[in-house]
């Protein structure tokens, strides 16, 4: 079984170069079916959750073209309205639903499985379906786990969200575009992949107003049409080398970022003893003494993000003092408690909140990856670690980190994907 294994103890130094963002690429690449003219898209992460979208929209009758790594051309003509979205790819990764509101934004009929992803809490599409309901579809369930949303006109609506949901913002965003009227969404998502989509979708011939505030108006339009278009960076892979060097006590340089993008984690970085340096693009994170405790609570953008909560809980168990991390998003995010006891960290759970009191070091221990963000975090924690670990399940992070190894190596990493007994003795055995 393909695993990691990394032996821990020296700090990262050098330059890394972030790729474009896996969540913002998910919305993207659905809405680029949603004309019949050709879309070229650059920077799109090269990962098994694109690769799995790519899949999807190709076996419906997109013809996709593959530029090179990062970019590829993408005509969505020889989708049909009939067209059902259902392989074991597509019911693995979360953002398949935004197939829904692409399909039944464009042919008026969506028919699209339930969505995977990782298994961190309860994630409904409840407000998804409200949305589509409120623009005037018909949403049911049918066998097997599939998700049919039809309409025979669209309608703008004023819709309020209940929770603030990046899914549902987009799907939402997505479905109203070419509906007659306007639409006004409240209490929307300010994440920026939502404005990211939203850019994409304006210059395709949207009409959307307000994306990264919390009310979002969309005037409908007849059609979209061609474009070219390059995605953000991502913020949390970004984040997640951030604090990877802040754990090593390194000297990292992260380049291609958006530093107002990363400001709730340079924030955190700072408060606690780090150094920041940014500039237009790009940010530099320098740690060479032990850091100190903070608290922090997973909130909706701009607040903490949810997908960096196991890194910074990663780097606190190092860190001198008592540190509290509460988790407001999804109540099964701290199941890579356990996994982080084997090295000796110190963390009690108590309901959605993490009571950390730092210890002096790691020690190396074989882990398991729970899901993407808590993979990525076990790879932080075995990097700062004393001897030799080893970290399993190690698909969830291929999903959201494109050479993930190969960028840490990189930066002086001891890191390497083995497939076999073979490389693993190899890894084991080598001299140091």
């Amino acid at each position: 079984m393909a695993h990691y294994m990394v032996r821990g103890g020296n700090p990262l130094s050098g330059e890394v170069e972030i790729a474009g963002a896996k969540n913002a690429a998910l919305g993207i690449l659905a809405a680029s079916v949603m004309t019949n003219e050709t879309v070229t898209i650059e920077n799109i992460p090269d990962v098994s959750d694109i690769r799995a979208i790519l899949n999807a929209i190709e076996e419906i009758g997109a013809h996709v073209e593959r530029l090179d790594r990062h970019s590829c051309r993408i005509n969505g003509s020889g989708i049909s309205s009939q067209a059902v979205v259902d392989n074991d790819y597509v019911r693995k990764i979360r953002g398949s639903y935004y197939l829904i509101g692409s399909l039944l934004g464009r042919h008026r009929r969506a028919a699209v499985a339930l969505p995977g992803g990782c298994n961190i809490g309860l994630r409904p599409i409840d407000q998804h379906i409200k949305g589509f309901r409120a623009l005037g579809a018909d949403v049911y369930l049918a066998p097997p786990g599939m998700v049919v949303a039809e309409a025979e006109v669209l309608r703008g609506a004023h819709i309020y969200m209940d929770v603030v949901s990046v899914g549902a913002t987009i799907n939402i965003m997505m479905a109203s575009v070419m509906a007659e009227g306007t639409t006004t969404i409240e209490n929307a998502a300010k994440e920026p992949h939502v404005v990211d989509t939203a850019n994409f979708l304006n210059s395709m011939g949207a009409n959307i107003k307000g994306a990264g505030t919390d009310v979002i108006r969309i005037k409908g339009v007849q059609k979209l049409h061609g474009t070219t278009y390059s995605i953000i960076p991502d913020q949390i892979e970004a984040g997640t080398f951030m604090f990877a060097a802040a754990a090593t006590r390194g000297d990292v340089l992260i380049k291609n970022v958006i530093p107002k993008h990363l400001e709730f984690l340079t924030a955190k970085l700072t408060e606690i003893g780090c150094q920041i340096h940014e500039s237009d693009d790009e940010v530099r994170v320098v740690a060479t003494k032990r850091l100190g405790a903070t608290n922090a609570k997973t909130l909706p953008y701009p607040g903490f993000p949810t997908d960096m909560q196991p890194q910074i809980t990663v780097l606190l168990g190092l860190s001198n003092g008592v540190s509290i991390i509460t988790e407001s998003i999804f109540e099964n995010r701290f199941k890579y408690v356990d996994e982080l006891t084997k090295m000796g960290a110190s963390i009690r759970v108590e309901g959605n909140t993490a009571i950390i009191t730092g210890v002096g070091k790691y020690t190396g221990a074989n882990l398991s990856s729970p899901d993407l963000r808590a993979g990525a975090a076990l790879v932080i924690a075995a990097l700062a670690a004393e001897g030799v670990s080893e970290i399993y399940d190690i698909h969830y992070i291929e999903r959201g980190y494109e050479d993930f190894p190969e960028k840490l190596r990189g930066l002086g990493a001891e890191i390497e994907r083995v497939d076999t007994d073979q490389d693993r003795r190899r890894f084991s055995f080598k001299i140091v």
